[in-house]
């Protein structure tokens, strides 16, 4: 097996490549970060297929062909009054190459929170190849799952999981498609990635914010859902790498805590699994995450049976472009089942997240983990906020991925 540590980002850069880094990964690497993304069908002449007007059956088709099932996957009876109704299942899509898997291992992508679903892994806003037919290309089995409590894995249980409505255009503009007209943070002026303005009104952005649905603010019910229902699929499947953005990040600290032996590896785009505490708008925040990375319990060693036995510290300076961290006094309890697990942390130039990324970054190393942390500008890929994944770019960053998991071949 290749192991890729801190030379990783040598090889993405062009550097020095440790002895143990084939060098045929390395050139592979540089020229997939250089390489530009294949240009979107063309239109039939006279056609206008931007944003909506794409959905014309003129208009071409930007997906590889594949097979798709779908599946529910977990969930119990819960007596309701017209009878027993199931509660915590997972909603699956499986995605299959039509010239068949030529990957050892699946992919199983977890969408972020504030109301998205898995659709967004499949076409971009502006009608680019998304995520999930980027990676189908490369010959992987592809997963697409709705969080339960959500879309498609809305729960009939509706004590536990009430919901909230989704995230309304104007805090999409200032947080993700158009910080660099709000500046909430210096870093937001290198924003430059977006497809169109960002703003009401543009086609790819009245795509991304129609796609927001409501989600359950229970975050502890959602989280025992998903640890239930997300280890059953991963005992389906076999050990499969993880691919998360934002709030999905909690389910790769919660399966390689309880089923890690089915996890390849925990792939992050900018998990929001920021130990301790949620930054708000500005200086300040709120408290979150007792158990560190989760609101449910994760195993600690030293084993501790209540949040309070951790003894947390504030660290470092409180600036705008420079958060400071939530961390525990030392010698900090170690997390083992989770430290075994393989992790790799994306961070963008122009995100909010580049603000405080480094948190998560030295708690995993408290914890005991190695992560890879890829500062994206760092290896070239600049501009980018927080859903990189459907940015203009989007391909360079998804030859990243593919990187870091060939190297773990």
């Amino acid at each position: 097996m290749v192991r890729v540590a801190a030379s990783f980002l040598s090889a993405l850069a062009g550097l020095a490549v440790a002895p143990w880094i084939p060098q045929a990964l390395a050139a592979d690497a540089v020229d997939g970060l250089n390489a530009p993304p294949p240009p979107p069908p063309p239109p039939p002449s006279g056609r206008d297929c931007t944003g909506v007007k794409a959905i014309h059956p003129a208009c071409g088709q930007i997906e590889p062909p594949y097979r798709r099932d779908f599946f529910y996957v977990g969930g119990s009876l819960l007596p309701g009054a017209f009878g027993n109704v199931t509660v915590g299942q997972l909603y699956v899509e499986k995605l299959t190459p039509a010239q068949g898997v030529r990957q050892p291992k699946p992919l199983v992508f977890f969408h972020g929170g504030g109301g998205f679903t898995g659709g967004t892994w499949l076409n971009t806003p502006d009608n680019r190849r998304g995520f999930a037919a980027w990676f189908l290309q490369q010959g992987y089995q592809v997963y697409l799952v709705d969080q339960p409590g959500l879309g498609r894995s809305s729960s009939n249980d509706l004590a536990n999981f009430p919901l909230m409505a989704g995230s309304g255009p104007e805090l999409v503009e200032a947080g993700f498609t158009a910080v660099e007209d709000y500046l909430s943070y210096p870093q937001a002026a290198l924003h430059t990635q977006w497809p169109g303005t960002g703003h009401k009104g543009d086609p790819a952005f009245d795509q991304f914010a129609a796609a927001i649905i409501p989600s359950s603010t229970n975050r502890t019910a959602t989280e025992l859902a998903m640890r239930t229902a997300g280890c059953q699929l991963l005992s389906l499947i076999g050990p499969s790498y993880l691919i998360q953005h934002s709030y999905g990040g909690h389910w790769g600290i919660l399966l390689s805590n309880d089923c890690g032996q089915n996890v390849a590896g925990s792939i992050n785009l900018e998990s929001s699994t920021i130990p301790f505490w949620w930054y708000g708008v500005g200086l300040g925040g709120t408290s979150q995450r007792p158990w560190g990375l989760t609101e449910t319990k994760i195993d600690y060693v030293p084993a501790i049976s209540s949040p309070s036995e951790l003894q947390v510290i504030s660290v470092g300076n409180e600036t705008l472009a420079h958060r400071n961290c939530y961390l525990q006094k030392e010698p900090a309890r170690k997390l083992p089942k989770i430290a075994k697990v393989p992790y790799l942390l994306l961070t963008t130039e122009a995100s909010v997240h580049i603000t405080f990324a480094h948190c998560l970054n030295d708690y995993m190393k408290q914890v005991g983990a190695k992560p890879d942390w890829v500062k994206l500008a760092d290896v070239g890929i600049k501009g980018n906020g927080h859903f990189m994944y459907l940015e203009k770019n989007s391909d360079l960053i998804a030859g990243v991925v593919h990187k870091w998991i060939q190297g773990r071949r």
